[in-house]
């Protein structure tokens, strides 16, 4: 046997081939990372199953009209405007209670259990929960009531103004929940007479917002009132400078200014939440209704479906902001040197 093939003792020998420097240098081949191939695969899957709902929605729009046809006849008797009428469930007088003092109610006890509940569970390692709440926190400390107030002034009132805030937030929020309240149409379960479930906010109804806007005009007046008295406070409506016959023009001005402040507060929370209320009622089904045409509601259903994450997701939480901040600012203003 050659000694070229066998190693002492018969072990094979050590693999002698020398390498040549090319192949030295060239980099090991690598193999792929788990999933490397699969990183498009999201979204391709994306694709395909927005590709599915275009074709389910248009495929629903086109079957309807081949059933129930293009036109439709006038429905005279939905009146969609009902929805916010208020029906008394226990008749006591002015203080009688309806569906809107049910949405205050809860969104009362959401406000205080909610704060509550997690002020109690607070961790020096915040979770998820208590990170969002802690944003929050700073969010209504600094940028609204220190934003709006000097330092001081501004942890005199924060706590007002935080409550003000999420009162309005989840007001708003409840608002978007279905609850069986719409007593004008009833369903029938097991015999039983249930209303029929439906949107509804507090907000929504022009008597709440107006009463959150009084509460903030006599707030930021008593606190002018303390700081510079009742004349000083009525000075300092005429900005510095003016004399004469244009300070007695601008006092008025002023004046008429912090009454319209009311209006100012009040329809633009309340016109917000109901208009956002009937566009997602009308794209919901209720313009499909009005008119008769069954492949309308069917067209209008995703577009109901975004107007509904879009006022869940920025309105509902910036109409709450824009009330909040604008009663820091007049806060701040109502104490300010040239108010």
């Amino acid at each position: 046997m050659s000694t070229s093939t066998m190693g002492t003792g018969g072990v094979p020998p050590a693999d002698t081939t020398v390498d040549s420097p090319a192949d030295a240098a060239a980099p090991a081949p690598r193999r792929p990372a788990p999933g490397a191939g699969d990183l498009h695969e999201p979204k391709k899957g994306m694709k395909g199953k927005l590709l599915l709902a275009g074709g389910v929605w248009i495929g629903g729009v086109v079957a309807l009209v081949a059933i129930y046809g293009f036109k439709g006849t006038r429905n005279t008797s939905f009146e969609p405007q009902n929805e916010f009428k208020l029906d008394s469930w226990v008749h006591l007088g002015v203080f009688s209670i309806n569906k809107a003092v049910l949405y205050l109610f809860i969104a009362a006890v959401a406000t205080c259990v909610s704060m509550i509940w997690i002020a109690r569970r607070m961790q020096e390692r915040p979770n998820k929960v208590q990170a969002a709440v802690e944003a929050l926190f700073v969010l209504m400390r600094d940028n609204i009531a220190g934003g709006g107030m000097e330092e001081k002034q501004a942890a005199k009132w924060f706590p007002f103004i935080g409550a003000l805030f999420l009162f309005i937030f989840f007001s708003n929020l409840v608002g978007y929940i279905p609850l069986p309240t719409n007593t004008e149409h009833k369903i029938d379960v097991l015999g039983l007479h249930i209303p029929s479930f439906s949107l509804y906010a507090a907000t929504a109804n022009l008597s709440i917002p107006l009463v959150l806007a009084l509460v903030v005009f006599f707030s930021y007046t008593y606190e002018g009132v303390r700081a510079k008295g009742p004349i000083g406070y009525l000075k300092g409506l005429i900005p510095g400078g003016v004399e004469g016959g244009m300070a007695v023009f601008i006092f008025f001005l002023e004046l008429l200014s912090n009454l319209m402040r009311i209006l100012s507060l009040t329809i633009r929370l309340f016109a917000n939440i109901l208009a956002g209320h009937l566009i997602i009622l009308f794209m919901a089904g209720a313009l499909a209704v009005i008119l008769g045409v069954a492949w309308l509601g069917w067209f209008t259903i995703p577009f109901g479906i975004a107007l509904f994450a879009f006022e869940v997701g920025l309105v509902a939480a910036l109409q709450a902001f824009i009330f909040a901040t604008l009663t820091a600012i007049y806060l701040g203003g109502a104490v300010a040197e040239d108010h």
